[in-house]
């Protein structure tokens, strides 16, 4: 096997392969899938010298330890966390050497969700229909990493950045999602259109990569019986029958039979990939662009 790899020492609660996604495929039955915090994953390429499609591993909460076995520069973004390298601790949000064999220890995101790891090179597992993504919704691209998996590594391609630290958006303390209506925002009483962009929500612990999750004022429809399946974008607001609004993120399912009550704009959904169960959310009603 080639030197230039990456050894997974501890996996965390849940990390995963993810790049720009496959967008293009719907029609198919296949989710985009990507990294849902798109601009720290961006960012992190960029400090390592990667291009910016390049995978990178995407954490939850609790990180991951990682021992490569060729010497690399690496790169944490997205929620911050404590970096160390043989338990010295490094900077996080900058390039940082390390030696091959040396361990490299993601820490549990002090704020935020989901933090990004670059290497330089990439990481080069087998790609699927153009992406190296995993897609926890459709079990597309590499499985979540398990202690002990090894990944392939890339060529570097680029020299890395020359900054000591890269400023990046806080998690957010309150997330506010700008919606726009849905094609479905009349199968609700106007009573809970208006719950919907006034109401108090939290996240709720049951968000994934799938969707966002919130808990708060139910949402009641105002016709009975259910939609054949549509076709469903990224962003889209679904409300099954306990009324509670589900935000469809990057593993999202390309087809569904809840209506939607309106469409998040894509620019804010990087927050939303990092806000904590329990994090204030509120749906900003905005007009169609």
């Amino acid at each position: 096997m080639t030197d230039r790899a990456l050894a997974v020492v501890r996996a965390g609660a849940l990390t995963t392969v993810q790049d720009r996604g496959r967008p293009g495929h719907a029609h198919l039955g296949v989710p985009r899938s990507g990294a849902l915090d798109a601009p720290a994953a961006a960012l992190v390429n960029r400090l390592v010298g990667n291009p910016p499609g390049a995978a990178v591993l995407e954490t939850t909460l609790t990180g991951c330890t990682l021992r490569p076995r060729c010497a690399v520069t690496v790169a944490v973004g997205g929620a911050p966390c404590p970096v160390t390298v043989d338990g010295r601790p490094v900077p996080w949000a900058a390039p940082v050497h390390v030696p091959a064999g040396a361990v490299l220890d993601v820490g549990a995101a002090d704020s935020g969700v989901r933090s990004y790891v670059a290497v330089s090179g990439g990481v080069l597992v087998e790609p699927v229909l153009g992406s190296r993504s995993t897609d926890l919704l459709s079990g597309l691209g590499p499985p979540p990493l398990a202690d002990g998996t090894v990944l392939p590594l890339g060529r570097p391609g680029g020299r890395h950045a020359r900054v000591d630290v890269a400023p990046q958006p806080a998690p957010p303390a309150e997330l506010v999602l700008r919606v726009t209506p849905g094609p479905r925002a009349d199968w609700f009483t106007p009573e809970a259109v208006r719950a919907f962009t006034s109401g108090a929500y939290r996240v709720s612990s049951a968000s994934n990569r799938i969707g966002l999750r919130v808990d708060g004022p139910s949402l009641e429809r105002a016709r009975p019986g259910e939609l054949p399946s549509e076709g469903t974008v990224l962003g889209a607001v679904q409300v099954p029958p306990d009324g509670m609004p589900v935000v469809f993120l990057a593993d999202h399912p390309t087809t569904g039979g809840y209506p939607v009550i309106g469409v998040v704009r894509t620019l804010d959904l990087p927050a939303a990939a990092q806000a904590v169960p329990g994090t204030p959310v509120h749906f900003m009603a905005v007009r169609r662009r």
